[in-house]
């Protein structure tokens, strides 16, 4: 995301806009932030519990990063709208160290958005893989892998950051240079072309799965977490990457309209973030029982690994039979 153009596009007059659209851009903006703080709320919870509280797991691991992902992605976003807010409202936007400002915010913005991405990816993928190949998934995984693939994805998230920021400055993507336009396209594939068949070819085996096993009466809780979860995350990386791309190759026009997208871009990455904690805590309560549960308790049934929830809905089974 080009937050600098952006900008821009709200310094510069245009017909477009009407004499009030400043106050209707700063609600949405005031609105946007609210959300955020619930969403940050949450995934501190999640990241504390998982961390300290629950005995972790490899989809644990997954998840503890993704909180921490989602939680950064939120702060700095935060500080994107309040940026906005300052420009739409202020008489003189303009201060001392502005595109430095802009440079760091981007960089790790799109870090936790690229981070949060792959660590989706490989969760869904992960779990499609243990369904899939049960027998070999149990043998041959490597013990660290979920350590191991998340400092990966971070590394990989912070340099596809760093390419696109420091190639793509503000007067290359203006201008469309070929170095540039090499990094949009690599971005724009990476996250339609790669990630995103991954999530649905591993969303609809999950699915599947779903299915088969309702009729046992019995269904692993992570795989309605991440079917959600990624559900979720499509329909918030979608417009986002789709925006990014069609603004560079000046495919639509640079006016209220894309300021207007790149408000519902902002609602949609930061609906992703704020959901997912709330997710797990919905997944893994009992609602069937009217005994309170606290949150440690819906975390552990959440991200319980399916031979432990198979023990537990046989002995539940058994203990009803015998009553």
């Amino acid at each position: 995301m080009n937050v600098t153009s952006m900008n821009d596009t709200l310094d510069e007059p245009s017909s477009s806009y009407s004499e009030y659209s400043y106050i209707h851009f700063t609600i949405v903006a005031a609105v946007a932030l609210c959300l955020c703080i619930v969403g940050l709320v949450g995934n501190v919870i999640v990241f504390w519990y998982l961390c300290f509280k629950i005995q972790r797991n490899k989809y644990t691991v997954y998840i503890m990063n993704l909180s921490v992902a989602d939680a950064l992605f939120i702060i700095f976003t935060t500080l994107i709208l309040m940026n906005q807010i300052h420009t739409i409202n202020s008489t003189d936007p303009e201060f001392i160290g502005k595109k430095s400002f802009y440079l760091f915010i981007e960089i790790f913005y799109d870090t936790m958005q690229y981070s949060a991405m792959y660590i989706l990816t490989a969760v869904s993928m992960e779990r499609c893989s243990s369904v899939l190949f049960p027998f070999w998934y149990r043998s041959h995984r490597p013990r660290h892998l979920s350590t191991i693939m998340c400092t990966a994805f971070w590394i990989l998230g912070s340099l596809e950051s760093l390419l696109e920021n420091l190639v793509c400055t503000e007067d290359a993507f203006l201008e469309q240079t070929s170095q540039c336009s090499a990094v949009q396209i690599t971005v724009f594939s990476l996250a339609i072309g790669i990630c995103l068949p991954i999530m649905v070819i591993s969303s609809f085996t999950l699915l599947i799965k779903v299915r088969s096993s309702l009729r046992q009466r019995y269904t692993p809780k992570l795989y309605i977490i991440i079917l959600i979860a990624v559900l979720v995350f499509i329909l918030s990386v979608l417009p986002f990457s789709f925006l990014s791309f069609l603004i560079y190759f000046k495919l639509t026009s640079t006016d209220l309209n894309t300021v207007s997208f790149f408000y519902v871009t902002i609602y949609c990455t930061v609906l992703n973030c704020t959901s997912n904690p709330y997710i797990y805590f919905i997944v893994g309560r009992k609602w069937k029982q009217k005994t309170p549960h606290s949150i440690q308790e819906a975390l552990q049934r959440a991200f319980r690994e399916e031979d432990d929830e198979n023990d537990d809905s046989n002995s539940n089974k058994t203990m009803n039979t015998s009553s």
